[in-house]
């Protein structure tokens, strides 16, 4: 068994979750990083220029060695991992399902940062699903420590943390998740090496998927209760983002418009709730009628423009009504 202060770590992740968890990593001081690996740099942006992954900025910025495979089914460089001789592997949205061989590289174990109570919200969108599927303000998610299989999400949990979701955003709440993560790892590190951490096995039949996010599960939905609509909204918040059509005076074509920001109304703010969908203009700006309430918006953008308050848009569009993901016909392109 290796010794702590001299542990040989390898870390995977890509996004700034995963970022968070290495920048902890690195300090711990029972062993060092000798390199990691994240997915290789994606185009972005209106001229598709290559930006590399938040964990390779900051491993390179750490003076880290990055190594950015597509996958692991070339065997040099399942070798290559091999040849770095790690004692711990620790993961963390890294992005890839990993083979049985690159989880056996691990002398001591493979281990990852998940941001979940598993078995709950096994998936590419924890964080994102447990939002939208959680309309009260008590409702609680968490990360857990998992002893990684070849499987999703499947295998043994070290230990959990419990975080409150609140009004997060799913942006926020990554935040919080991503610091709980990180030092419920560097915390139980010590007992895995040494060998007196056991990892408990999961009850499958508790197990929950949390599928990937697409475009369209941004579509607000406004003939629903105003808990599940602000859910919904904060769980594509930043990406892949809340969207709506809206009907707008002496236009004929729906605009397409993002929900940058917003929050329900908490209070009446007519003396009858019009038909789900109806925009109002209130002293706080303008406000879309759900299936039992408003809920305002603070910032949007307009299709092909800049960000604006609610009340900057209620004044430029003049807005009737936003329609519902059956009524709006098209995807949105804001």
């Amino acid at each position: 068994m290796a010794q702590a202060q001299n542990c040989r770590i390898v870390f995977m992740g890509t996004p700034a979750f995963a970022a968070a968890v290495l920048e902890k990593l690195a300090t711990w001081p029972g062993g060092r990083v000798v390199a990691v690996y994240t997915q290789p740099d994606r185009p972005r942006g209106r001229g598709m220029r290559l930006v590399p992954s938040p964990v390779k900025e900051l491993a390179e910025r750490l003076g880290l060695e990055v190594r950015q495979p597509l996958n692991f089914r070339e065997e040099t460089d399942r070798r290559a991992l091999a040849d770095l001789r790690p004692d711990i592997i620790v993961a963390a949205a890294y992005g890839l399902l990993l083979p049985r061989a690159v989880l056996d590289a691990a002398r001591i174990a493979p281990l990852n940062v998940h941001a979940s109570l598993l078995p709950r919200y096994r998936g590419a969108a924890p964080i994102q699903r447990c939002i939208m599927e959680s309309c009260s303000p008590d409702a609680v998610t968490g990360v857990s420590l998992m002893h990684m299989e070849p499987s999703l999400d499947t295998g043994p949990v070290y230990a959990t943390r419990a975080v409150p979701i609140g009004c997060c955003h799913a942006g926020e709440l990554a935040e919080a998740l991503a610091r709980a993560g990180a030092d419920l790892l560097v915390e139980s590190l010590p007992g895995i090496v040494a060998g007196t951490l056991t990892a408990i096995p999961q009850d499958h039949s508790k197990a929950t998927h949390a599928a990937k996010l697409v475009k369209a599960d941004g579509r607000v939905d406004w003939n629903r209760a105003l808990a599940q609509v602000d859910a919904q909204i904060r769980g594509v918040t930043p990406a892949p983002g809340a969207t709506t059509r809206v009907l707008c005076k002496d236009v004929v074509e729906p605009l397409d418009v993002r929900i940058m920001r917003g929050h329900p109304a908490p209070e009446p703010l007519a003396p009858v709730l019009p038909a789900p969908g109806t925009m109002v203009r209130v002293p706080a700006g303008l406000a879309v009628a759900c299936a039992d309430g408003f809920y305002l918006l603070d910032r949007v953008r307009p299709s092909g423009r800049k960000d604006m308050d609610g009340h900057a848009f209620a004044n430029g569009y003049a807005p009737v009504r936003a329609l519902a993901p059956a009524d709006a016909g098209q995807e949105p392109t804001a």
